[in-house]
């Protein structure tokens, strides 16, 4: 019988060894609903899309890491200044995150513990404690990013707005999507969708409006060539910052307990419909990727127009498109940096409580990670030049999450049946090593002063 539990944040300590099935733990009303769905879908009462839903949610939580203000601003620049040539590039890292956040849910499933509390269980106090404090500024760094994106769309939205009154607003807007949380997992997923549809509906009708060559998106997605080292730099920024640290997190908490397989059967079958989460959900992530840089190549590159924040970026597209396009950027921006800055602040709160078994309230958290890009705004720092920076910062973090996950899917012994296959782990490998080996390289160049 399949369990269900209404919130990703364990609330008490785990044992040593972890239980094949987690114990049941009251429900929300609404997500009784989603339980009994889930029943009827492992017993195969249901099939097809019916018995798909109750398991749809946490992939799109985790997706907009992949479509925050970071990804606007490199999309962006990408396609203004080299056209079509680098979707390829997007796809490939499309692709390799949808192989990473399987890995993560599966971990969840297959453990009923998040990757940081796996990580509390196997390494050394000391070791632990390290990743819990580079975690944590890592998270505090994305969430820079995904806070000032809002505040920016706010901004450009409504200019009388002053940058940091906007600041202030979107901290409010995160308390009230935060707030869901209280309610259950189901109200905060749908809030979050329903912002990610914001989001691609948002480029949609600006694609549209762009009219693309359609043969040149094509050889861009599937013919791999650069033009020179800038666009082999632009190309290794795009793949290198695929994978966000903290959703690895948090992708294997949301599923640890949200629906629980008693038998190895039913993990492997709740497995296979959370496959089809994250191949929807990263599907349209990508999709929303493509587009920006497709947006970018038609708008921006034909017109030789160079974009060196997400500012010019909205005045040259209403400029060049007309028909409110600037204004669907904006909104697009608004709702990726309001559902990016809320998953944010919850995947701290899980590093938190996974690593060294404490939490504060999540309130507390959210005002103590808006500051910082609070005071970046009040003292004029560049904001643009903030999420630059703040995308590198996060680049540390990488390595981090990926070789843990990869060291414990790979695991018979903790993972059983779900043990991730000689193929599978052939390839993970190989995405781990090539994101890796990527941030060392911007790293480097960094530190070199490129």
């Amino acid at each position: 019988m399949a369990k269900l539990a209404p919130r990703p944040v364990i609330e008490k300590p785990r044992p040593k060894q972890p239980a094949r099935a987690a114990p049941a733990v009251a429900a929300l009303p609404g997500e009784e609903r989603v339980l009994r769905a889930a029943e009827k879908a492992l017993n195969g009462q249901t099939r097809g899309l019916r018995a798909l839903l109750p398991f749809l949610g946490p992939a799109f939580v985790a997706s907009v890491a992949y479509i925050d203000p970071g990804n606007f601003a490199t999309n962006m620049a990408g396609g203004a200044q080299f056209g079509y040539m680098l979707l390829w590039v997007v796809l490939a890292a499309n692709l390799m995150a949808m192989l990473v956040q399987s890995m993560s849910a599966k971990l969840g499933i297959a453990t009923g513990l998040n990757l940081a509390e796996v990580c509390r269980e196997r390494f050394p106090y000391p070791v632990v404690v390290a990743l819990w404090i580079q975690a944590e500024l890592i998270a505090m760094a994305t969430d820079l990013a995904e806070f000032i994106g809002a505040a920016i769309g706010i901004h450009l939205l409504f200019p009388a707005i002053p940058l940091f009154m906007a600041g202030i607003i979107t901290g409010f807007a995160a308390f009230g999507i935060l707030s869901l949380q209280a309610r259950g997992f189901r109200g905060f997923e749908a809030v979050i969708t329903m912002l990610v549809a914001v989001i691609v509906g948002a480029f949609a009708f600006e694609v549209v409006l762009a009219r693309p060559s359609v043969g040149a998106v094509a050889t861009g997605l599937l013919v791999p060539h650069f033009d020179g080292t800038e666009s082999v730099l632009l190309g290794a920024g795009i793949l290198g910052a695929t994978v966000m640290p903290h959703v690895i997190y948090l992708h294997s908490a949301l599923t640890q307990r949200r629906v629980v397989g008693a038998t190895d059967a039913e993990q492997k079958r709740i497995f296979n419909f959370e496959k089809w989460d994250v191949i929807i959900a990263m599907g349209l992530a990508g999709v929303v990727n493509i587009a920006m840089l497709t947006l970018a190549a038609a708008a921006l590159n034909a017109h030789n127009i160079t974009v060196p924040d997400l500012n010019t970026a909205f005045r040259a597209l209403g400029h060049t498109l007309d028909h409110g396009a600037d204004i669907f950027f904006g909104l697009g921006l608004l709702a990726s940096g309001l559902s990016s800055s809320s998953v944010g602040t919850l995947a701290g709160q899980i590093v938190m409580q996974g690593f060294i078994h404490r939490q504060i309230p999540l309130f507390l958290r959210r005002t103590i990670t808006m500051l910082p890009a609070l005071v970046v705004i009040a003292i004029g720092f560049d904001p643009s030049r903030a999420l630059v920076l703040s995308q590198v910062v996060l680049s540390f973090g990488i390595p981090f999450a990926l070789v843990p996950l990869l060291l414990f899917c790979r695991d018979r012994g903790l993972m059983g049946t779900l043990v991730n296959r000689p193929t599978t782990t052939a390839v993970a490998t190989l995405v781990v090593t090539v994101i890796v080996s990527l941030n060392l390289f911007l790293i480097f160049l960094l530190i070199r002063g490129h």
